[in-house]
């Protein structure tokens, strides 16, 4: 599949998280000659939050790590993946896949299964062939080490082009703390969460509420504010170990929060990059409503119209398509004090195109890479922003083709 014209120019350079480990292997769950399995193994005492999606339809293994979030958090920790099967509406099969590799990994590493969190990302509806992934537990057991989440990062992709990683690092009481992730993403993407898997790791020490709060706000801000195509997934998942290695208490930390949230934010944004089939990255900012959750309503009602995507993918500039989302979004707007810009470049205002909007100019900005959509109300101090990506051809080739 070629590399997504949004692709960032190069993998970033991750650094090792004390008290993690990663292996990858090749099982042959979908995919031939290449890695589609990954474990990470954590030292005793990590800590382990996370949130998913909200689907009706979830897949065993979400089930799963909900059940086993907050328990004794003293010893190890494990989290696997496998790309190619999602293990969703396979029945009990699914229940029963998930405890059999649980308790394969246990076997091989020591870490009791009630700390074991396994993902699957794939198809669904078709039995996972758990044998196939049980057969490789001992390799990627021996095969452990501290700067594989590279690797990782590759055996967890589907429909991905490129794999996605950020990091940043702070410095507490002259200490220093990493932070380093690593997602999947490309289709299926909507709020709560997506066809998304995500994996976080630090060296700071945090308590489960606290970290599991903290998540969950800065997931409010980032992955649950992009989408690609509107559907939410039946196996989203975001998981962040903190291994305590650093030996840094970050709780309650600013600067922690802020560092979370950047990683957080860079990788949803790598997410909506690679949107199958995207040439486009859309940033949508509404302002001015009666309150936030009214501006989140226009922002993601824009950003999930096929109108205003496909109208961007084909590079033309028409707000009347943004003028149709607002209306049809659910939030309080008055036509009379509705204004749109496209960048830089006022294109409507008073209920009317604004005198100054030069068509040119509205083609010509078209034309970019990164495309700002601004949206103020009028009517109040409410704030939100959505990112998305253009809706094109190639995203139908894609997903015609899925299964076959």
């Amino acid at each position: 599949m070629p590399l997504s014209p949004l692709a960032p120019a190069a993998f970033p350079d991750l650094p090792v998280i004390d008290g993690v480990t990663f292996a990858t292997a090749e099982a042959g769950v979908k995919y031939k000659n290449r890695a589609d399995v990954m474990l990470a193994l954590l030292t005793p005492g990590s800590t382990i939050a996370g949130v998913f999606t909200r689907s009706a339809t979830r897949s065993a293994n979400v089930l799963d790590c909900q059940e086993k979030l907050g328990g004794d958090q003293t010893g190890p920790a494990a989290i696997f993946v496998n790309s190619g099967n999602s293990n969703a509406f396979t029945g009990k099969a699914g229940t029963g896949s998930v405890n059999a590799i649980s308790d394969a990994i246990q076997s091989a590493t020591g870490v009791a299964s009630n700390r074991v969190f396994t993902s699957s990302t794939g198809v669904i509806g078709e039995p996972l062939p758990h044998d196939k992934i049980i057969a490789k537990i001992d390799e990627l057991h021996t095969a452990q080490h501290a700067s594989g989440l590279h690797d990782a990062a590759r055996a967890i992709m589907t429909t991905d082009t490129f794999a996605k990683g950020s990091t940043r690092q702070i410095t507490i009481n002259g200490k220093t703390v990493n932070i380093a992730g690593i997602a999947k993403g490309s289709g299926m993407i909507a709020p709560d969460m997506a066809t998304m898997l995500v994996y976080i790791f630090t060296d700071a020490a945090i308590g489960f509420e606290t970290l599991q709060w903290l998540l969950t706000e800065q997931t409010n801000k980032t992955f649950n504010n992009i989408t690609v195509d509107s559907d939410t997934s039946t196996s989203d998942t975001l998981l962040v170990g903190a291994t305590g290695a650093s030996g840094v208490d970050v709780t309650g930390n600013d600067n922690f929060a802020e560092a979370l949230h950047a990683v957080m934010l860079d990788l949803s944004h790598q997410v909506v990059r690679d949107g199958e089939g995207a040439t486009k990255f859309i940033t949508i900012t509404v302002t001015g409503a009666e309150n936030d959750a009214d501006a989140r309503k226009v922002a993601m009602a824009t950003a999930n119209s096929p109108l205003v995507k496909t109208a961007i993918a084909g590079e033309d500039p028409n707000w009347g398509r943004v003028v149709m989302a607002v209306g049809k979004s659910g939030a309080k707007a008055d036509r009379d004090l509705l204004a749109i810009s496209f960048g830089d470049i006022k294109v409507a205002e008073n209920g009317w195109v604004s005198p100054t909007y030069s068509e040119d100019a509205g083609a010509a900005y078209m034309k970019g890479e990164d495309i700002t959509i601004n949206v103020d109300l009028g009517i109040g101090s409410g704030t939100s922003t959505a990112w998305t990506c253009d809706l094109t051809h190639e995203y139908i080739r894609i997903n015609a083709d899925y299964r076959s």
